[in-house]
């Protein structure tokens, strides 16, 4: 009999569609059955032994969420036996209002000891919270802006598994070598028992940064010679882009992209997808341009854009760029086609467009001197401080930051923009809130860098203290030095910091009404009340191992009408 290894995701849902992955013990038929009777079907496809669904459904009415139940074989599997959280419902939004909550950055290995050294895990809070009050809000949708997993960053359990498994003393040691190991990492992941149930009712959005495959992931030129001379780095990044094909790509899909998608049907039509998936992945790396990760989603007014800052890069000193051709004309065309259709404009990118002032001004300012504005010397040592210090955002490709400046308040101005135009970010393990400014411009829309991380991870204290100077008056005096010693031309704008910068577990959710927005900054805390675990301000609690915890809220703003945040 089928077993249900892994899942269920509830992924895409729209006003009468949805998508559901899930991982099964053999080869079987998945199935999804609603409380109304919409169902959906499909086969299951075979990955390095492992068995794989994603099945679409059909027949689901708008601004509704129902109760389903998942067979293997014709035999229920979902929901578990005496299961403690409310039955998994498939929610379609509704148009009128949406909810999107978002962060990055999360560490999913379970604390030894019952003791958590960074401190609660905020989508589990949520997750708690949610299950607890049968009344609360849930997300429309929640936006996983990168890190899911950590390749490089192994928990205790996992480094034990790889030791019986291939040893310790060969590279890359304790970090996973491909892609079995992957698919621990997101077990490990996804089957904590609140995260599960969250992601069983939730749609998701999700898109890859640095630690999916390993620190700096794609820094430089010299970076990639560098790992592409090592006898271990192949497998891991070839099993890091197919487990993020099956366990993430797949699921940012909507049912006619899946049916249409060549590569799906080619796994689909073998008995083993292995090898096709493999020569996929590895031309995702000889040819990026030809892979696009990138993808968008419409709900109603509001479109979403979720960006590939990874893998889309070209590298070469002489045309550096965050994105390649193919992929900028692409999401070139997905934001002016939000002019005059949507209400809202929300770009996510794993990494922030807009940082504290000083970090941006180094990371141009390093750029500069990687392509030789001060010689060789100069050159060197920057490739040096780059990799060493991680100056690898959108403001160390200058021109991409320059093009994405210039797109947004394009975007943003004229008849038939958008209220708001938001880019959402994680990554840099704190939070905080940026709007440009223009002297030559003022646009029509509400334009902000929304950056929230970690969902569950830290930072040291020095590095807290940096960020906080970033943004300081001597901070943007010593990064004016920078740029004027790297020849960096003037950028034409500026931004200003709007709220934070905010430290710990947290996420932030989006609430778009029409043309209105607000926002909602919230951060897990362990809960003090030592008696049913409510609070003090009355939001949801949770545990995941690691006591009772609760959502403190650190902001609450209207983002638009301008003016208000």
């Amino acid at each position: 009999m089928a077993e249900l290894r892994l899942g269920p995701l509830l992924r895409y849902a729209d006003g009468e569609s949805a998508t559901v992955w899930v991982e099964a013990s053999r080869p079987c038929t998945a199935e999804v059955l609603c409380a109304s009777g919409a169902r959906g079907t499909a086969r299951t496809f075979q990955i390095a032994g492992h068995h794989y669904a994603i099945v679409p459904v059909t027949g689901l009415a708008p601004g509704r969420a129902e109760t389903y139940e998942v067979l293997l074989d014709g035999t229920a599997v979902w929901p578990l036996p005496g299961s403690p959280f409310p039955p998994s419902v498939l929610r379609t939004p509704d148009p009128e209002t949406v909810r999107v909550t978002f962060g990055s950055c999360r560490w999913a290995a379970p604390p030894a000891g019952g003791k958590d050294p960074v401190g609660p895990d905020a989508l589990d809070t949520l997750a708690a919270g949610l299950a607890a009050d049968p009344d609360s809000e849930p997300p429309d949708v929640l936006l996983l802006l990168g890190d899911q997993v950590y390749a490089d960053e192994t928990s205790d359990a996992i480094s034990d598994r790889i030791a019986a498994r291939r040893g310790l003393d060969d590279p890359p040691g304790s970090q996973v070598a491909d892609y079995e190991e992957y698919t621990w990492l997101y077990r490990e992941s996804w089957l904590d028992p609140e995260i599960r149930w969250l992601l069983s009712t939730v749609p998701s959005l999700m898109v890859f940064d640095d630690h999916d495959l390993i620190d700096d992931w794609n820094t430089s030129a010299a970076w990639l010679t560098g790992m592409r001379a090592t006898t271990w780095w192949r497998e891991r990044l070839l099993g890091g882009l197919m487990a993020y094909w099956v366990h993430q790509h797949l699921g940012n899909l909507s049912p006619a992209e899946l049916a249409a998608d060549p590569l799906y049907a080619a796994v689909c039509a073998t008995p083993d997808g292995t090898d096709v998936l493999r020569a996929y992945a590895a031309q995702a790396d000889t040819h990026p341009e030809t892979v696009r990760w990138s993808h968008r989603r419409d709900f109603g007014r509001v479109r979403v854009v979720m960006v590939d800052s990874r893998a889309a890069r070209v590298l070469d000193e002489d045309g550096r760029a965050m994105l390649d051709p193919a992929e900028a004309e692409w999401f070139e065309e997905q934001v002016r086609g939000a002019r005059d259709g949507c209400d809202h404009l929300l770009i996510g990118t794993s990494l922030p467009w807009l940082l504290p002032r000083l970090v941006h001004d180094a990371e141009t300012w390093n750029a500069q001197l990687c392509r030789g504005v001060r010689g060789d010397r100069w050159a060197r040592f920057g490739e040096r401080l780059r990799q060493k210090a991680d100056l690898e955002h959108w403001s160390a490709f200058p021109e991409s930051f320059r093009a994405l400046a210039d797109l947004v308040a394009e975007a943003a101005t004229g008849p038939g923009a958008p209220a708001g135009v938001y880019v959402l970010s994680g990554d840099v393990h704190h939070g905080y809130l940026a709007e440009p400014v223009w002297p030559d411009r003022s646009p029509d829309a509400r334009i902000l860098q929304l950056t929230c991380s970690p969902v569950h991870n830290s930072v040291p204290l020095s590095i807290r203290l940096g960020f906080r100077f970033g943004w300081s008056r001597p901070g943007r005096a010593l990064g004016r030095l920078l740029l004027r010693h790297g020849r960096a031309a003037p950028l034409g704008f500026e931004w200003r910091r709007r709220g934070g910068p905010w430290f710990g577990n947290q996420l932030m959710t989006l609430t778009l009404r029409g043309r209105s927005a607000s926002l909602r900054v919230v951060r897990a805390l362990p809960d003090e009340t030592g008696t049913d675990g409510t609070g003090a301000d009355g939001t949801g609690t949770g545990t995941g191992g690691t006591g009772a915890a609760r959502l403190e809220t650190v902001r609450e703003s209207t983002l638009t009408p301008p003016g208000e945040a």
